[in-house]
């Protein structure tokens, strides 16, 4: 008698069935990728790390960290490096909170660590961008919110490392990991 076929087995991962579905293109998982996002700006100051973000999405620390990639174009750390530099420039910018009150509020751990990362993501030191923020005052109090925050968005399409690297002529030795 010959073997009797299993109609309701599920596809393995590798078929060419499962392997060729994008991100992009499944509306479950870039809702759940959304979600993780979505939480991340509106808690910045908290600890995101890949555990807690593919908890939220519901779906494997792995497959979070690669999908949110894919889907939008930076890792989750250097997305959230980004919100918080963000808000780090708005309360520089719109408040009369120290420095150190800043770091604090927008979840760093460490002033210094704070203000190299600062320095290194905008090409300022916190001190000098709110100097200058201050100074352009008038011109901004005419312009939309939404316009000022994009135009002082900072650029993380590469790692604060490799920024620093390159800014050091490369005597920063390479990472062997990337940190998620």
């Amino acid at each position: 008698m010959p073997p009797r076929e299993d109609h309701h087995a599920r596809p393995l991962a590798s078929s060419p069935a499962r392997v060729s579905v994008d991100v992009l293109q499944d509306p479950v998982l870039l809702r759940r990728l959304l979600r993780a996002k979505d939480r991340m700006d509106t808690a910045s100051h908290e600890a995101w790390p890949v555990k807690r973000l593919a908890e939220v999405s519901g779906v494997t620390e792995a497959h979070f960290a690669r999908s949110f990639k894919r889907a939008f174009g930076v890792p989750p750390h250097r997305y959230l490096l980004t919100r918080r530099i963000e808000q780090a420039a708005t309360l520089l910018r719109d408040t009369a909170l120290s420095i150190t009150e800043i770091a604090f509020a927008t979840g760093w751990e460490s002033l210094g660590t704070f203000g190299r990362t600062f320095h290194d993501i905008t090409g300022k030191s916190p001190s000098a961008m709110r100097v200058e923020a201050q100074a352009n005052m008038p011109r901004l109090e005419s312009m939309p919110a939404c316009v000022v925050k994009a135009a002082q968005r900072p650029d993380l399409t590469i790692a604060v490392l490799e920024k620093r690297r390159g800014a050091a002529g490369a005597t920063v030795r390479p990472s062997t990991r990337e940190v998620s």
